[in-house]
């Protein structure tokens, strides 16, 4: 076998004129498994618990939209299928002209500011075929002109051994980045704090009409059955030229005497020309005209192009106002974020990016907005008149798409883990201190969640608070931001 820093590929060029030659003659892709029900790789309960009743409790509040919208950055969305078996294209927005299986092709170039998202898992499909998936993302320069690309930011973990579904509180101060669970909440944690992982370096130059793999890394799920494993990666790039881009998984090719070597940039070239789709399918989204006809809405998983890298919103009474006015005493007021159809709290908003180009088999829109960060404002104002205490707090309650005049919480919460990552808070203190703060939080269905920031509020005073976070993987949407004022000063 070989060391795993052989996987990482940063540079490969060959010249290959557009559309890409066949090396073979084109063959018939193989044969997908017909969609399945997967059960998601990630653990998703906590350690035993004393069992007690569950019982459902209502918090009376008002629920506002979100102000502002998602920018119109473009994101190559590569989230299904989730669990790879079969070698295939997971995503490919090169033009479908000169392919085997045109449908495969979204034919969208990239060109500016993008983001690059990808989630998949390897499953071992017995004891007689260990065999390592290797994931790669081809870069294709169409121009007759050289095109760099900036790596700004990014990051790509595996589940193991990167970053495992560890138990964690609630809430973890994490000044150094060093806390996390599970690589989605990893590769957030490091674009948050404007990382780049050192296997890619900052700029990169693709010669005219050549390839580059910009990811060739391996998915190994390990020599025992069933065993899995998952990569989730983030990057955020600039080009100054277009470029297509195409996300393939194959089973490590092998060497005469049956060891695995990572695949070739010409394999990849090959599999991009005549492969099909990868496989299983992932169950498809019930279809959202005729949502109201279905007693279970499947969302389904993204496979697309997305609209929007970030949501910046400026929280203050109206759009003409320049503060935030505290709750009375004793209430609290919510914004919804990541809010999606079937599930907006009965504000009628929906925060899920639309997606440019789509294979028909997936999502309609990029639900849960993986990756996307949200960068919230609020300058908070205590206009009541005297001394008040106001919290800042996210929560988990129930999904819900009508108003309800109040948010339902379980107490005590399931066990299922609803939201997992790291968020920024910067703030100034009671003491008149600029401080940030970056928290790792979890939260089960149907929690509360104490609050992140308690604030002693003077008649009069004005507080700027901003919280930053990028919405995680390994999270089901919606959740809500709840402002507080405190009953007992």
């Amino acid at each position: 076998m070989f060391s795993l820093l052989s996987f990482f590929t940063l540079a490969q060029t060959i010249a290959a004129p557009f559309p890409l030659p066949s090396p073979s003659p084109p063959t018939a892709p193989p044969k997908v498994p017909p969609p399945q029900e997967i059960v998601p790789y990630q653990e998703q309960r906590l350690l035993p618990q004393e069992l007690l009743p569950r019982q459902e409790m209502f918090d009376p509040q008002e629920l506002r939209r979100l102000p502002g919208q998602l920018d119109t950055v473009p994101v190559f969305n590569s989230n299904s299928p989730e669990l790879v078996q079969t070698d295939g294209i997971l995503l490919s927005t090169f033009p479908p002209e000169g392919k085997a299986v045109a449908a495969a092709h979204l034919n969208f170039p990239f060109q500016g500011r993008f983001d690059l998202f990808s989630h998949h898992i390897s499953r071992t499909r017995g004891f007689n075929d260990p065999r390592t998936l290797f994931q790669g993302v081809l870069v294709y320069n169409p121009t007759y002109q050289p095109v760099t690309i900036d790596i700004l930011q990014g990051a790509s973990y595996l589940t193991r051994p990167d970053a495992l579904f560890v138990d964690l509180p609630s809430y973890v101060d994490d000044p150094t980045g060093r806390v996390y669970a599970g690589p989605g909440s990893r590769i957030v944690n490091d674009v948050l704090r404007g990382r780049r992982q050192g296997n890619w370096p900052a700029v990169m130059v693709v010669p005219p009409r050549q390839s580059w793999m910009l990811m060739n890394l391996p998915i190994p799920a390990g020599n025992v059955a069933p065993s899995s494993n998952g990569r989730s990666t983030l990057l955020r790039l600039r080009s100054n030229g277009p470029v297509y881009i195409a996300s393939l998984a194959m089973f490590a090719p092998l060497n005469p005497d049956k060891t695995e070597r990572s695949p070739s940039l010409e394999e990849w070239q090959n599999l991009l020309v005549n492969g099909g789709l990868a496989g299983p399918r992932d169950i498809p989204p019930t279809p959202i005209d005729r949502l109201k006809d279905y007693a279970r809405v499947v969302y389904g998983r993204v496979a697309g192009v997305a609209v929007g890298s970030e949501w910046k919103a400026n929280l203050t009474d109206n759009p003409k106002a320049d503060s935030l006015s505290i709750p009375k005493r004793g209430r609290a007021f919510s914004y919804g974020f990541s809010t999606l159809y079937q599930g907006t709290f009965g504000t009628g908003q929906i925060q899920s990016a639309s997606l440019l180009a789509r294979y028909a088999d997936t999502a309609y829109q990029a639900h849960g907005n993986y990756g996307v960060q949200y960068s919230l404002t609020l300058p908070l104002h205590n206009g009541t008149g005297q001394r008040q205490t106001v919290t800042l707090a996210i929560q988990a309650p129930l999904k819900e798409d009508k108003a309800k005049g109040g948010l339902l919480f379980f107490s005590p919460p399931e066990e299922r883990i609803f939201f997992r990552g790291p968020v920024r808070l910067r703030y100034t203190d009671d003491r008149g201190a600029p401080q940030t703060r970056y928290i790792h939080l979890i939260l089960q269905r149907g929690q509360e969640g104490a609050p992140l920031l308690s604030l002693a509020m003077p008649k009069g005073d004005r507080r700027l608070v901003q919280l930053d976070f990028l919405y995680p993987p390994d999270s089901t949407p919606p959740q809500v931001l709840t402002v507080r004022t405190l009953s007992d000063p």
